[in-house]
């Protein structure tokens, strides 16, 4: 969207005519000399470093990043990879409602007379986070990119399931009670199958989201367009590739969100550097990874990390622990060294009895 009214961050989902305007928060004095229509195309600062340098667009980040990525068409959805994932998925000039826990926002409006186009939006609390943390925490790796490697050595999780809730669950569970855990190990298990399931656990999340895009807009996604830092990671593209059972396409173009704000201003009414029709688009050079594994390996591995996920939830609970009757359980209440000692208690006297019994049984002249 153009100008200095960003439709992107005041979108009201509770009014399905979309956006209220509000007055635009700028750290500048605005020389306004057009009707009131036009402040939403085109103003032009008085002070400070771009004095005289006029606004022709403006966009949020992910808004943005879907331009660059040049999603105009129904049902085309971005994921950007960095120390969280944030997904959009352009639903066209109508808002769509999400059910399954989404957020419904503005995508961008590419001229005065166009229509505003809608998106839904879903985030990944822990995506790049989770490198960091195998390396900040548990030392596995002295640096990000060699969990990279340690996942390429181990070719997989060997079944172990990592699910990095750290402070909860994002999009589509929305469930604050739920923390990390890695389940699934054996004696085998390693830290080349912990960086594996650190990598597919950020796919797996992805996964969720996308389906539920899917079921909200009931355009199911032929591939999906990726961006951020974590896309050098090759194994984590061919991942996300197999887990979603269909390409994954990464620009040679990195920055697509500088690009798409650099798109939106060189269109901008009055600016007109360049059009954002779809026909005058030329096609950008590309990375595709393709999905190298049969869909029921695919939907094998992502049940059981649903699976998992379940396991994860419900961990911060205010709530006094119950039995299998539903009555609080009296072992909550008692602390750790009451175990400890009656155990050792136990112990001794079961020792005890052991050496009485031994001497009345008549060999206690030889003990």
């Amino acid at each position: 969207m153009l100008g200095v009214y960003e439709h992107t961050s005041s979108f009201n989902e509770s009014d399905s005519k979309g956006p209220e305007p509000k007055a635009p928060n700028m750290n500048m004095t605005v020389a306004f000399t057009h009707l009131v229509v036009h402040l939403w195309w085109y103003c032009t600062p008085k002070s400070g470093a771009l004095t005289g340098v006029p606004i022709s667009g403006c966009l949020g980040d992910q808004s943005a990043a879907l331009v660059g990525q040049m999603c105009f068409q129904d049902g085309q959805a971005k994921n950007t990879y960095g120390t969280g994932c944030f997904l959009l998925c352009n639903t066209g000039p109508k808002p769509v409602l999400s059910d399954h826990g989404l957020l419904t926002t503005v995508a961008y409006q590419l001229g005065r007379d166009k229509p505003a186009c809608y998106a839904l939006e879903g985030s990944v609390a822990i995506a790049g986070a989770v490198v960091r943390w195998l390396r900040d925490n548990l030392g596995i790796v002295k640096t990000t990119e060699e969990v990279e490697r340690l996942a390429a050595e181990a070719g997989t999780s060997y079944g172990c399931y990592f699910v990095p809730a750290f402070s909860g669950l994002y999009a589509p569970y929305w469930e604050p009670s739920a923390r990390g855990i890695i389940c699934g190990l054996t004696q085998f298990t390693n830290k080349n199958h912990i960086a594996f399931a650190a990598l597919e656990a950020v796919c797996f999340q992805t996964r969720e989201i996308l389906d539920a895009m899917n079921q909200d807009c009931g355009i199911p996604l032929s591939q999906l367009q990726v961006d951020g830092g974590m896309t050098n990671n090759k194994i984590l593209m061919q991942l996300q590739a197999d887990i979603l059972c269909i390409p994954v396409v990464k620009p040679s173009m990195p920055e697509t969100t500088a690009l798409g704000a650099a798109m939106a201003a060189g269109a901008a009414e009055g600016v007109g550097v360049w059009s954002l029709n779809p026909s005058d688009l030329t096609a950008v050079t590309c990375e595709r990874f393709e999905p190298q594994i049969n869909p029921e390996e695919s939907e094998y591995r992502y049940a059981r990390w649903k699976k998992a996920v379940k396991k994860s939830m419900g961990w911060e609970s205010s709530e006094p622990a119950t039995n299998e009757n539903g009555e609080a359980s009296i072992f909550t209440s008692l602390p750790l060294g009451f175990y400890i000692v009656s155990s050792m208690v136990m112990l001794i006297g079961a020792k005890a009895c052991q050496i009485i019994d031994f001497c009345k049984s008549g060999v206690g002249a030889d003990f």
